[in-house]
């Protein structure tokens, strides 16, 4: 058995490159080469959905200059990746909040999902200033407009209805969520669309993540059983 859909929290960018002796930024590029291969790995293995965690909410609190540098490999990313990403028939979407963003930020989002919204092969979705909250919170409030509107009565909302109206609408649910680094929390990452996921936690930076990893943790997610809130195990598909 293998996961549908896989969502990673990209952890550890910083540590490895001070266990390095090098700059921040120099773990956020490794980190950027260490997305390039699991894409693919990914791909490889007929996984049909892809999720990272590439940039919280919270992550503008961050040094100035930090966030200038994730923001500067976001774009680089996008540029240089992009039509492989296409050319392999992926397609990209991004969740989470787009309003503020910065123009050029935007509109290389926007491009990124317009080019590649026909793509059927596989699935990579950004979360890019993300926050799992704010984006029940927009939800709620998206919810809470169409009853004022009188197009739902509120007897009628039901767990479907609020996530049809989630960033995620149509995606379905990670079957196993990896964080890197050690660090065991979600960090405000998918807390709605995870309650039923199968949580990894290896030990290695970010940067060294790879292929190896990346099936390691697939076979830790075959050895499960996933019940549901059940008695009886169920498939992921």
């Amino acid at each position: 058995m293998k996961p549908e859909h896989i969502a990673i929290i990209m952890d550890g960018n910083g540590r490895w490159a001070k266990a390095r002796g090098l700059p921040r930024a120099a773990g956020h590029r490794a980190g950027v080469e260490a997305l390039r291969t699991t894409v693919r790995a990914v791909g490889d293995l007929g996984i049909d959905w892809l999720t990272v965690y590439a940039f919280s909410s919270e992550n503008w609190s961050r040094p100035k200059s930090e966030v200038s540098d994730l923001m500067g490999l976001l774009k680089h990313f996008i540029r240089r990746d992009l039509a492989e990403l296409h050319r392999n028939g992926v397609r990209v979407r991004v969740i989470g909040r787009r309003q503020g963003l910065d123009a050029e930020i935007e509109a290389l989002l926007h491009e990124a999902e317009a080019l590649t919204a026909l793509n059927r092969a596989s699935n990579l979705v950004i979360a890019f200033n993300y926050g799992g909250r704010d984006e029940i919170v927009r939800a709620a409030q998206r919810i809470a407009e169409l009853v004022k509107a009188g197009e739902l009565d509120a007897n009628d909302i039901t767990e479907q209805t609020v996530s049809d109206h989630l960033d995620t609408a149509g995606i379905p649910d990670p079957d196993l969520v990896i964080r890197t680094s050690g660090e065991q929390r979600m960090s405000n990452f998918l807390p709605w669309q995870s309650a039923y996921s199968e949580l990894v936690f290896v030990p290695c930076y970010w940067p060294d993540f790879g292929r190896a990893e990346l099936l390691e943790a697939v076979e830790t997610f075959a050895s499960r059983e996933r019940r549901f809130g059940g008695v009886v195990a169920r498939d992921a598909s």
